[in-house]
């Protein structure tokens, strides 16, 4: 039992919590939010390299979209990652969150190259800046949720 005795000069006054519930409804209570989930769309080498090789981060996985425009599985691909990285209950495999980038590979040939993207869509995720793991083709939001509990 918990009591308080406060004062004033007419008379006492007792307060007491015996049996009460010590949480008003009144009272603001804190808590975690999930981070904020970044779309870096259309990114060019520079996004790239500072986004998804960018060693420092370890509390998210960047999946990097390789598409082009006139490419019509990347089209069904596309609104799938980004509303899977957008919801921020989703999450990898590693109980980390997600980050987007897409790459054009018509303008960032070489970084297409570089990861050797022979056909569209590819997608390829980075954990602590390092490739972990890749799919080629369009999968349905199933299969993109299996790819990211195996992350």
């Amino acid at each position: 039992m918990f009591s308080v005795t406060f004062k004033t000069p007419a008379r006492l006054h007792i307060a007491s919590t015996a049996g009460r519930n010590l949480r008003s409804p009144g009272l603001r209570q804190f808590h975690r939010s999930p981070k904020c989930q970044k779309h870096y769309l259309n990114a060019d080498a520079k996004t790239f390299e500072k986004v998804a090789l960018n060693s420092s981060v370890t509390d998210k996985v960047v999946l990097v979209d390789f598409y082009a425009d006139w490419c019509n599985p990347c089209k069904m691909i596309s609104p799938l990652l980004e509303k899977l990285t957008s919801d921020a209950t989703v999450k990898t495999g590693s109980d980390r969150s997600l980050d987007l980038v897409t790459v054009d590979t018509d303008s960032e040939f070489d970084l297409a190259a570089k990861y050797q993207v022979r056909a569209l869509p590819t997608v390829i995720a980075f954990r602590d800046g390092e490739k972990v793991d890749q799919f080629v083709g369009a999968l349905n939001e199933g299969g993109i949720r299996q790819f990211l509990a195996k992350l």
